[in-house]
């Protein structure tokens, strides 16, 4: 799938901010790849979340969160993300190939991503076979899910922008 012109022009726009910068625009948003909501809601594994896929008890339930607030979670979401895989990484990177696996941290988790084997072939140097890995991520609850896929899409072209 391609990324969307809107998202595209987002991520060209953010380039130069760093990985963080570059990440937070890929997921925030409403062009971004968590789907931005407003007001609390339930996941559906019954996780109390809001904006850009925030998670945590500094959640009001039925509070209205605005574009401000939601752009700082998700920023200060991404911040941390970073420190968490930060000291993992062993190579020198892009900030389009961090700000891709940031992304991927922040939909699968931080002790997912440095388990991984995209992480072990990163820090092997294999940068192709690094961002490739991020296409098996795929599944959730045993069966392949369609978003899943469009978004690692979107991470896998973020991931390769500079290795063309």
């Amino acid at each position: 799938m391609a990324m969307s012109p809107a998202l595209r022009n987002s991520v060209i726009a953010a380039l130069g901010t760093g990985a963080v910068g570059i990440a937070t625009v890929m997921v925030s948003g409403n062009t971004g790849l968590e789907g931005r909501e407003h007001y609390p809601y339930k996941d559906v594994v019954g996780v109390i979340t809001v904006c850009d896929g925030h998670t945590g008890r500094d959640i009001v339930w039925g509070k209205y969160y605005s574009d401000k607030e939601c752009d700082a979670l998700t920023r200060k979401d991404m911040q941390r993300i970073a420190s968490q895989i930060d000291p993992h990484i062993k190579v020198p990177t892009t900030e389009t190939q961090l700000a891709a696996i940031y992304s991927f941290a922040y939909n699968v988790g931080a002790s997912a991503t440095i388990n991984s084997t995209l992480m072990k072939k990163l820090n092997a140097r294999d940068y192709a076979g690094a961002c490739a890995e991020l296409k098996r991520w795929v599944y959730a609850g045993g069966q392949k899910w369609k978003g899943l896929m469009n978004r690692r899409d979107v991470e896998y072209q973020v991931c390769t922008w500079s290795q063309k």
